[in-house]
């Protein structure tokens, strides 16, 4: 492959700082990298740690992008809708992890084990989903094409990395008051105290009682999987974790499928590894999870609760939000371009 010159937009922050990381680890033909931040960043002379090298951060502004063939966002909905159109006027093609233009119709969301032919529809952008969505639709994708799904229940409990830098130094923060017993104070960027608690809020809440987070699964699922007419109900907890989402997950089909049909469904399909062997107590959970790209499932089992002669399973699964939920769903993205 000839080599690109990349542009990371946010580049300083926990995604955009994983998106080098995984552009290393697959030997993505970087030729020249273009890291950008806020002006804050280059005012304090920051830089980036990059194929042994430090790299200069530079300013995030339109003219940054002269140049640039792929770039990749890791910046907020505001800094992403001001700079990507102009990253596209220069000649790149973006691939932007904020939410900003995932709902656009001519905007392709894909994750690519899913529906990597959507790419070749863009026009300058290529969104990546939700975080929670990808590591929810990675497994639920090939019971899909066994059995059509028409209906998800799910219930995500996630890290508080999820919220960026600013949650995980707030958890860090608000465990040692706990175990210091000094008062926690007041939680920014959460509603309430982290640690030792949960949160069933991520986002506002819509005139239905669901809140941004959760709308996600539904509309971002129906995008992504083609689906227009799947149900979703979902409901998003933060929990004091770092780092890995993890989700329950009941699915109705259309067709009959059997336990073991699914587990060796997801056993072959990819960026899926299977751990479920309850008599060992083998499951995935957060920690096994995390600094790794493949989503764990397992608790594979029967939905006792549905109808006669209705088709559903439940199941649980983890994944790092962080890699396979942000960067590294980016750069698979990026190599389908290249």
């Amino acid at each position: 492959m000839s080599e690109k010159t990349v542009a990371v937009l946010g580049a300083t922050g926990v995604v955009g700082q994983q998106m080098l990381q995984c552009l290393e680890e697959r030997s993505f033909p970087v030729g020249t990298l273009v890291p950008l931040a806020s002006q804050r960043s280059v005012d304090a002379g920051k830089t980036v740690r990059f194929a042994g090298e430090d790299v200069p951060v530079r300013l995030a502004e339109p003219d940054a992008f002269e140049g640039v063939d792929i770039v990749l966002g890791a910046a907020d909905d505001a800094t992403a809708r001001a700079l990507m159109p102009e990253a596209v006027r220069r000649g790149a093609v973006c691939v932007d992890n904020s939410h900003a233009f995932r709902m656009d119709a001519d905007v392709p969301l894909v994750v690519p084990e899913i529906n990597a032919g959507d790419i070749a529809a863009h026009h300058g952008i290529i969104a990546n989903p939700n975080c929670a969505t990808i590591i929810g639709l990675v497994p639920v994708w090939p019971l899909h094409q066994l059995a059509g799904v028409k209906r998800l229940v799910v219930s995500t409990y996630q890290a508080a990395s999820g919220a960026g830098k600013p949650g995980l130094d707030e958890l860090v923060r608000e465990i040692g008051c706990v175990a210091a017993g000094e008062p926690v104070g007041e939680s920014k960027p959460f509603q309430y105290q982290l640690a030792e608690n949960l949160i069933p809020q991520i986002g506002g809440f819509n005139e239905e009682g669901y809140t941004s987070e959760e709308m996600k699964m539904l509309n971002e699922g129906r995008k992504i999987m083609h689906l227009p007419e799947l149900r979703v109900n979902c409901t998003c907890v933060r929990v004091p974790v770092v780092r890995s989402h993890s989700e329950s997950i009941t699915a109705e089909f259309e067709r009959p499928i059997s336990v073991e049909e699914a587990r060796a469904a997801l056993e072959a399909a990819p960026g899926v590894k299977v751990v479920d062997d309850p008599a060992a107590s083998r499951y995935p959970m957060p920690l096994e999870t995390s600094d790794q790209d493949l989503i764990y499932v397992g608790r594979i089992r029967r939905d006792l609760s549905a109808p006669e002669g209705a088709s559903a399973l439940t199941f649980w699964c983890c994944g790092d939000q962080i890699r396979k939920g942000a960067a590294t769903n980016a750069v698979q993205i990026a190599e389908h371009l290249v």
